[in-house]
């Protein structure tokens, strides 16, 4: 213990208050006959809410998120017949910004004084956030698990239909799985410092390179796109992209067959660039029943976070058409 610091039981209020804003937390008072509710400054401001000395958890919970509400509004009511402390999560909104509160307190009518109960409230933003970016992460490197195997298999077959013999079929393998391991380290960040990854052409070049048949027909993948660099980090984001739709033309598209082709071509714009992904010679493309499997969830996320742009499938007879739309300056920052 720090020499001449006061015990704890001789904490003045001021030096408690302190402590309290120094450590991040909001304190609250809940009458549970009145339904009045207290917050100090902190609270107010960890609300997003101008202070004033009526307000009630009613009219807080309106702050609270629609898919929350009725959960937190249950829980508070709950506290009373909980035994010892208790913690309830939940999300506000505070205009278009999404906030996670933690609320603590102790339940069974404990610390009830004069029919209020206390208890705090803690910003743990953060901390959700991390645990999503988790989840994401475990749901993605799953997500690319099993499309690496589906695609390891679908280049074998490819492999020993254009191989005369088992030791071209093996050199061919290993040159395309060797592709496709270069491909897949561009689907992740880049160390600070290397600069621009890629030029665009390039980039998509190699991507996409894993997947062009070498032997009877080869060059079934063409990109025509203009000459520009790929800063890095946008790389991460476009492989991803152009990973997941080469995936899914492997499973399902013209690269499922082999008289399928794939053109990738791009419109420039003053601010924006536009690519454009036509299959030609798949089976026939069925459009989605509406549910969105993880792939492109992933991807609508990366197009729109990371690339400051949209994606648009056209479900055409004669083959998916994919156009992405990139804002410049993301892709080349």
């Amino acid at each position: 213990m720090v020499a001449n610091a006061p015990k704890p039981h001789e904490w003045t209020s001021q030096q408690l208050a302190r402590a309290v804003a120094a450590a991040g937390v909001a304190l609250w008072a809940w009458n549970v006959d009145t339904d009045a509710f207290t917050m100090d400054e902190m609270g107010f401001e960890l609300w997003g809410v101008t202070p004033h000395d009526h307000v009630t958890f009613e009219q807080l919970s309106a702050h609270i998120h629609p898919a929350d509400r009725d959960r937190v509004r249950s829980a508070f009511i709950a506290t009373r017949a909980i035994l010892g402390p208790y913690e309830t999560d939940f999300r506000i909104l505070i205009g278009d910004e999404v906030r996670w509160i933690a609320a603590r307190g102790q339940g069974e009518d404990v610390g009830i004084v004069g029919r209020t109960m206390f208890g705090i409230f803690l910003d743990v933003t953060g901390r959700k956030q991390a645990e999503e970016g988790h989840e994401l992460l475990a749901g993605e490197m799953s997500h690319r698990v099993k499309n690496l195997l589906a695609i390891a298999s679908a280049l074998t077959a490819i492999s020993s239909r254009s191989a005369r013999t088992c030791e071209e079929m093996a050199r061919e393998l290993t040159d395309r799985l060797s592709a496709l391991g270069r491909a897949h380290d561009l689907v992740r960040p880049l160390p600070n410092g290397q600069g621009q990854a890629a030029l665009l052409g390039d980039l998509l070049s190699l991507l996409l390179a894993p997947y062009d048949d070498k032997g009877a027909f080869k060059g079934r993948i063409r990109v025509a796109v203009e000459r520009m660099g790929v800063g890095e980090n946008a790389a991460t984001g476009l492989a991803l992209v152009i990973h997941e739709l080469a995936t899914n033309s492997m499973k399902y598209g013209a690269l499922s067959l082999t008289v399928g082709t794939l053109d990738v071509s791009s419109e420039t714009m003053t601010d924006k660039i536009v690519l454009t992904w036509t299959e030609h010679g798949g089976p026939k493309v069925d459009k989605p029943d509406g549910r969105e499997g993880f792939g492109s969830k992933l991807v609508r996320r990366s197009v729109a976070g990371q690339l400051g742009g949209t994606i648009a499938y056209d479900w055409a007879e004669t083959g998916l058409i994919v156009t992405l739309t990139m804002d410049r300056g993301r892709l080349t920052g």
